[in-house]
């Protein structure tokens, strides 16, 4: 018996994306290099199903049928690198390597023209929604050999979670387009991970609010336009009690929040290009003071600031969280699919940005029901720079915009930090304005530097003796 497709890397991840691979009914191959975990797997969950166990890359490669189909599971960098160097020359022309891995997209790059010495078809795809979706029904974000794709689509198709626009994986592009969009989809992730975070901070300390009363109004921003992945969870996470203390657990753990360097990686490649992504920028460096615990601790007792407990009206505050929540979460998406549209007109994706938004709808991380309107945005406008230019989004600005700000005075006014719902605001006021203080600045690079300069009523190019007079 041959298998249909291969997985190497059995970590939980390429577990659960064997067993989705078996019960869309195929015959699956798998290999990890430690060869306790493969039989660990095939004596357990994959008992009795058509899984074929090898120890060793050879018999791996010869256990699956040509062209063959080999996905890698395996951590990002180094030992992706690792197993390709071994894998790579006991192939056959037009085999297909899938990457499923978080890798950087120049990687990618490299590592398609290493496939190309060798006559292989390499993809690189970018896999969402956690050990869950790997199971039932992950987002497949695929870029790479376009033949390659044709001959792994149904697969990867009947894998995928399903929206309400069908099933969520897409071919991207050539080169890295599926892992860029992926990583971009990861930085989107950190932004809104970090919006709630601050709402439930403003809520917690600013408010005084109980974990029961905070899921409860998840619970029923999760009901409306906030309808998403993030929120649903956040809800179940306030409402988990701790067994050993009686207590809420998340009020357990420790507040240092880690990363993996997708969404780092993110706001690398969109300063690269000069794509303004300040919201995901920020979520990224919220999550770096965090991990300063011991330095916040001194700095605690070192620094004053004022009493966190905001004495607003609450009901009043909370209808203004929830718009500015809203608008902080829209500049995400926002951000996220400018930076998308830059970088494929910059490396030559062509991305088709509605159909990303098609394939966020369902399995991944950051799905939610507001990307069913994006997709009709971008269909309608595929050149459309930023979302808040047109239909809900425009009117999700001007309906939570004084709200926001109202929030923010609060915020400010107590001392409890909101970096992600500051650059929100701060960005959409930047892209609004007409004039910005921009010209301050070319003045001064003009002055130390003999940059030089345009000026708003004539063409050309200018420069001043600044210290002549």
């Amino acid at each position: 018996m041959s298998a249909d497709f291969g997985v190497v890397g059995l970590a939980v991840m390429g577990q659960n994306l064997t067993l989705n691979v078996e019960s869309r009914g195929y015959t699956a191959a798998v290999y990890n290099r430690t060869a306790s975990k493969t039989k660990e797997f095939v004596s357990g969950t994959a008992t009795g199903k058509k899984i074929i166990p090898s120890y060793s890359l050879p018999e791996f490669v010869a256990s699956l049928a040509e062209p063959r189909k080999i996905i890698l599971m395996v951590k990002a960098g180094g030992p992706t690198d690792a197993v390709l160097e071994q894998l790579f020359p006991l192939l056959s022309a037009h085999d297909i390597v899938l990457d499923g891995g978080n890798a950087h997209y120049s990687d990618t790059e490299r590592r398609i023209e290493l496939a190309k010495e060798y006559d292989l078809r390499y993809l690189g795809v970018g896999i969402s929604g956690g050990e869950e979706g790997a199971l039932h029904g992950p987002a497949i974000m695929a870029g790479g050999d376009p033949d390659g794709y044709k001959q792994v689509e149904e697969i990867l198709t009947r894998i995928a979670g399903v929206g309400p626009e069908g099933p969520c994986c897409a071919y991207f592009g050539p080169g890295s387009s599926g892992h860029y969009v992926k990583m971009v989809h990861n930085g989107i992730e950190y932004a809104i991970m970090e919006t709630i975070a601050e709402a439930y901070d403003l809520m917690s300390r600013g408010l005084g609010m109980a974990a029961p009363q905070m899921a409860d109004l998840f619970g029923e921003w999760n009901n409306g336009e906030l309808s998403s992945y993030l929120f649903e969870i956040s809800e179940e996470i306030l409402r988990r009690v701790d067994p050993e203390t009686g207590n809420p657990l998340v009020e357990a753990i420790l507040d240092e929040a880690a990363q993996k360097g997708t969404g780092k990686w993110s706001t690398q490649s969109a300063l690269d290009m000069g794509s303004p992504t300040p919201t995901i920028a920020m979520s990224v460096f919220a999550r770096v003071i965090s991990a300063l615990k011991e330095e916040r601790v001194r700095a605690h007792d070192v620094l004053s600031g004022p009493d966190v407990l905001i004495d607003a009206d609450r009901t009043q505050f909370l209808r203004d969280l929830f718009g500015a929540v809203q608008i902080t979460v829209l500049s995400a998406y926002a951000q996220g699919f400018r930076q998308l549209q830059d970088a494929s007109r910059e490396r030559g994706y062509n991305l088709n940005l509605a159909e990303v938004a098609r394939v966020w709808m369902a399995g991944c991380i950051i799905r939610a029901r507001s990307l069913a309107q994006m997709a009709k945005a971008f269909r309608d406008d595929p050149e459309l720079p930023l979302l808040f230019l047109v239909g809900p989004f425009k009117a999700a600005w001007e309906e939570g915009q004084a709200g926001l700000r109202r929030v923010l005075r609060q915020a400010h006014s107590h001392g409890i930090p909101t970096p992600t719902i500051d650059s929100a605001i701060d960005f959409v006021d930047g892209y609004r304005s007409a004039r910005l203080p921009a010209n301050m600045i070319q003045a001064q690079r003009d002055f130390f530097g003999a940059h030089t300069y345009k000026r708003i009523d004539r063409e050309g190019t200018f420069h001043t003796e600044w210290e002549e007079g």
